[in-house]
C-alpha cells in the first residue's frame, strides 16, 4: 500500500505561527515603508507640477502660475497648506473645477491630492508660484515640505523621512531631504537642504 503524501493538522497549525509571527515582525517597517512612499509621491507630484508650469511659461512666452489650492472644485481658495494644485494662466481661485481649456481661467493642468499621497500634509511658504518667459519666478522663492500625517520626520524621534522642494528665483526646482546635516557646505551630501 503507497502511503498519503501531505501535512498533518499539527504540521499545519506550526506554519501558521511561524507565519502569523514573521508578518507582525516585519508590519512595522512595511508601515514605515508606506508612510515614506507617500510622502515622496506628493512631493513628486508637486515637484512635477512646478516643473511643468515652469516649461509651459517657457514654451507659450507668457507667464504661468501654479497654484497651491484647497479643493479642486468650485469653490476653491489658495491655500498654503492646500494638498491639490492647479497650474494656470489667470487666478484659478473659485474655477478648480473647469476642465484643461483656453478659456478662463485658462487651465492647463490639476491635480487632486487625493490621488496616491492622501496621509501627506504639506506646507509651502506661498500659495502660487508664477513662472515668467524667461521660466523664472516673478514672486519670491519659496519652499515647500512635506511630511506624514501619522508619523514623525527624521532625525526627531520619528521614522518617516520629510522631504522639501524648493524652488529658486532663477526657477530651479529641487527636492531635497532637511534630515541632511548642511554644517559644511562643500562636503554635504547633494539631497541636503542647501
Amino acid at each position: 500500500m503507497k502511503a498519503l503524501r501531505g501535512f498533518s493538522l499539527i504540521e499545519l497549525i506550526v506554519g501558521m505561527v511561524i507565519l502569523g509571527v514573521l508578518l507582525s515582525l516585519a508590519m512595522p517597517g512595511f508601515s514605515n515603508w508606506l508612510r515614506n512612499a507617500r510622502v515622496r509621491t506628493a512631493a513628486e507630484s508637486v515637484q512635477n507640477g512646478l516643473q511643468l508650469a515652469r516649461a509651459e511659461a517657457v514654451r507659450r512666452n507668457t507667464d504661468v502660475r501654479f497654484s497651491l489650492v484647497n479643493t479642486t472644485g468650485s469653490t476653491c481658495a489658495l491655500d498654503v497648506a492646500g494638498p491639490n494644485w492647479v497650474i494656470s494662466l489667470d487666478p484659478p481661485a473659485g474655477k478648480c473645477d473647469k476642465p484643461a481649456s483656453d478659456t478662463d481661467p485658462r487651465i492647463i493642468q490639476s491635480r487632486s491630492g487625493a490621488e496616491g499621497s492622501a496621509a501627506t500634509t504639506l506646507v509651502a511658504g506661498q500659495s502660487s508660484f508664477i513662472f515668467n518667459n524667461l521660466g523664472r519666478l516673478t514672486t519670491p522663492a519659496a519652499n515647500v515640505d512635506f511630511k506624514s500625517a501619522t508619523g514623525n520626520c527624521l532625525p526627531e524621534p520619528g521614522t518617516v523621512r520629510c522631504l522639501r522642494v524648493v524652488v529658486s528665483i532663477g526657477g530651479q526646482i529641487r527636492m531635497c531631504d532637511p534630515a541632511f546635516p548642511t554644517d559644511n557646505p562643500k562636503t554635504a551630501d547633494p539631497q541636503a537642504c542647501i
